[in-house]
């Protein structure tokens, strides 16, 4: 089979999550739906703490920016699926082929860090409250983002650049919803030897890594909150990182449900339907998972959606 230089590939083909034309009209509702409330929810979230100035803290400092993060992950893949579902027409451009890749990785890892940096600081509450204030100041909690942001921007361009020497066969089909780079190299028909340890370098360090430190961290704080003399209050401590856990739980598990099937033989179509879960579940959740147990978040959303219906 020919092979031809990718800058002359015109556009690839989203084959999404099922060809079936009696499904299309579903599976629009279901996703308009579903990214519709994962804006709003995230939103909100983002309004509340910021208007809210008991919330000034850390942690709904990173809760924001998680928001904030989930509102421009799903927006760069959801919208395009929407489209294409509508006009029939399954193709994207190769300069939108590259930005959806590179803007896929640039969100993912910050979602991946940013659940990390939360971890941390929780960790430092619990663990070290005393000396929280002190080691979880604006500076340094500021810094944690700028970091995040700028090992996601590295690791997106890196693996981006990786792209662009690779060429491509006739076959320009993706069973996918979305550019996702493992199947992106599959369709490849030069050497993409360089780009799969450069994918498991990447894994262990920015997948396996923070996830370890979020292990260490959660380590250290059940053993704190065991220590706690009365019910009261190991049941507030608790509480105030369940709801965190519950969103690593959905995330990782989901990742390594999807980026480990190869393992374990996953065909294509079904890592594509498993990805739904990372890519628009979850960012859905969240807003749900965050507020529904926390009096804090409730509160300042009761206190900005009335304030609003005041003034109109």
């Amino acid at each position: 089979m020919e092979s031809e230089n990718q800058t002359e590939v015109a556009e690839f083909l989203l084959l999404g999550l099922s060809e079936a034309p009696e499904l299309q009209p579903l599976l629009f509702g279901l996703f308009m739906t579903m990214y519709l409330v994962t804006v709003l929810g995230n939103l909100l979230i983002i309004l509340g703490v910021s208007s809210d100035c008991h919330l000034h803290t850390p942690m709904y400092f990173f809760l924001s920016n998680l928001s904030f993060i989930d509102i421009c992950f799903t927006s760069m893949i959801v919208p395009k699926m929407l489209v294409n579902i509508q006009t029939e027409n399954k193709a994207i451009t190769y300069a939108g082929f590259l930005t959806q890749v590179y803007f896929f990785l640039f969100f993912m890892c910050m979602d991946n860090l940013l659940l990390t940096v939360m971890a941390y600081d929780r960790y430092v509450a619990i663990c070290h409250p005393l000396y929280y204030t002190v080691i979880m100041n604006p500076c340094r909690f500021g810094l944690l983002v700028l970091l995040s942001l700028l090992i996601s921007f590295i690791n997106a361009l890196l693996h981006s650049l990786m792209v662009l020497p690779l060429s491509f066969c006739t076959d320009l089909k993706i069973p996918h919803f979305f550019c996702d780079l493992a199947q992106i190299l599959i369709l490849a028909c030069s050497d993409t030897l360089t780009n799969n340890i450069l994918s498991y370098l990447v894994t262990g360090l920015l997948g396996v890594g923070p996830l370890l430190g979020i292990i260490f961290s959660y380590t250290r704080i059940v053993s704190s909150i065991l220590g706690i003399p009365s019910a009261g209050g190991k049941y507030k401590a608790f509480a105030t990182c369940g709801s965190h856990l519950t969103v690593v739980f959905l995330f990782y598990g989901t990742c390594v449900v999807v980026y480990f099937s190869s393992v374990s033989s996953l065909p294509s179509r079904s890592r594509a339907v498993a990805s739904v879960m990372y890519t628009v579940v979850i960012p859905m959740m969240n807003p749900f998972i965050y507020s529904l147990r926390n009096r804090d978040i409730k509160g300042a959303l009761r206190k900005f959606i009335s304030s609003t219906g005041s003034f109109s």
